[in-house]
């Protein structure tokens, strides 16, 4: 079955002398692999489609038995010029990138996601976003898209106490709107320093609670040196 599909790149290495394998996030079919033959060689000049954060046009045969597909054909949608060039949202998108790489299933589609990834890494791009607002954003929707909806009233998961949405002046005001799952809301938050504190608890509690899988997020070990 040919499948045409938009995606955006989690991580590529190399394969063989000249080739490439990229895992990626696809709009149709969820997180899938990809071995691009000779992308690496000179002539091709499709390594860099491949780089994590790519958002690409790929056309690949599917077959359910393959656990990497070939792809036939791939393109440029759009790229991040505001993001490559700044170490603070360079930093960020790739902790995006590794959190949305570690919890995610293969071929387990998730389109409401994949457009609220391509939507942030939009803002990412513009100058003036709150780029600390955008993350957290992000991981709420992560929680909510794979099942895991914070309820702000409950205090405790199985096994663990959560810290209490309601700590700081505005702090479940702004939990409240990052839910709705409307960006365009979110451009003017103020944040103020308890508030901010809090509200990074609160998520990073659910997160790590719901997906072992994020203990080694060597991404976001850099991101909190340079927010220092």
């Amino acid at each position: 079955m040919i499948i045409q599909t938009s995606a955006i790149v989690l991580k590529s290495f190399p394969y063989g002398d000249t080739s490439l394998i990229a895992r990626c996030f696809t709009l149709e079919k969820g997180k899938m692999s990809f071995i691009i033959k000779g992308a690496r060689s000179k002539k091709s000049g499709s390594a860099a489609l491949f780089q994590p954060m790519s958002h690409i046009e790929l056309i690949f045969n599917y077959k359910e038995s393959r656990n990497l597909h070939i792809i036939s054909k791939r393109s440029f949608i759009e790229t991040w010029p505001n993001i490559q060039n700044d170490l603070k949202r360079i930093s960020f998108a790739l902790s995006i990138i590794e959190m949305t790489d570690k919890t995610l299933s293969d071929e387990d589609p998730h389109s409401g996601l994949f457009k609220v990834l391509c939507d942030v890494f939009r803002a990412f791009n513009k100058e003036k976003n709150n780029l600390n607002t955008l993350f957290w954003y992000y991981e709420l929707a992560l929680l909510s898209h794979l099942g895991f909806q914070p309820d702000l009233d409950q205090r405790e998961l199985p096994g663990l106490m959560l810290p209490d949405p309601n700590d700081g002046p505005k702090s479940r005001t702004i939990l409240e709107l990052l839910m709705r799952e409307e960006i365009a809301s979110i451009e003017d938050i103020e944040v103020l320093p308890k508030d901010n504190q809090v509200i990074s608890d609160y998520i990073r509690a659910n997160l790590f609670y719901h997906f072992d899988t994020l203990g080694q997020l060597k991404s976001l070990d850099v991101l909190k040196q340079i927010l220092l």
